[in-house]
């Protein structure tokens, strides 16, 4: 049987460099953000609503969602980031466990689910362990700072939009902290790794 691992942190913790590791090692992972995307690019449906919700200014003259423009709304406004998410969460998920069976039917025996918001959706309750990629909330600004060439107040803004991870810490399984170098945190997860495969 197929054991499910619930990958997550926050933005700009460094959950995807995790996730690389593990690709690395040929482990399956199913990406919440990759099917999150392309929901918001061939989904008919979910486009009608968003544009109904949100209005047409989140749409580029070719009919394609402005990410960047949906962002802005909703990293502002905690009811439009709920509606947006009550509008993508469904078929995203129903994607996500569309390929989680698909790896089972492969025989893959260890599957890993990397969602970023894993608690506030919910997925926490899908997966057999929980593994959490953390650092310390000044480091998560600067990186997301320097990441996405944004000031010091949308940065945090964007981070406050999710359960801290100092809270996310208290309910996961596994923490791997990744407040340091990379090889570091590439032995926390060999680690890690180790253990789940001797069980």
């Amino acid at each position: 049987m197929a054991r499910i691992i619930g990958l997550t942190g926050g933005i700009a913790s460094g959950k995807s460099y995790v996730a690389t590791l593990l690709k690395e090692k040929q482990i399956p992972v199913v990406d919440a953000d990759r099917i999150s995307h392309q929901v918001l690019v061939d989904d008919e449906a979910v486009l009608k609503q968003i544009r109904a919700m949100f209005g047409a200014e989140v749409f580029t003259e070719t009919g394609a969602i402005d990410r960047s423009k949906l962002g802005a709304i909703v990293f502002h406004n905690d009811d439009k980031r709920y509606e947006l998410n009550r509008i993508t969460h469904p078929e995203i998920k129903r994607r996500m466990l569309n390929e989680i069976e698909r790896y089972k039917k492969q025989g893959a025996h260890l599957i890993v689910m990397d969602v970023p918001l894993l608690f506030e959706t919910n997925y926490d309750q899908q997966v057999d362990q929980i593994v959490l990629v953390f650092v310390d909330q000044a480091i998560q600004v600067q990186r997301l700072m320097a990441r996405d060439q944004i000031d010091q107040e949308l940065a945090q803004l964007k981070i406050k939009s999710q359960l801290p991870l100092s809270y996310k810490a208290t309910l996961a399984d596994v923490v791997i902290d990744n407040s340091k170098t990379r090889e570091e945190t590439k032995a926390q997860v060999e680690a890690w790794l180790e253990s789940v495969s001797s069980r």
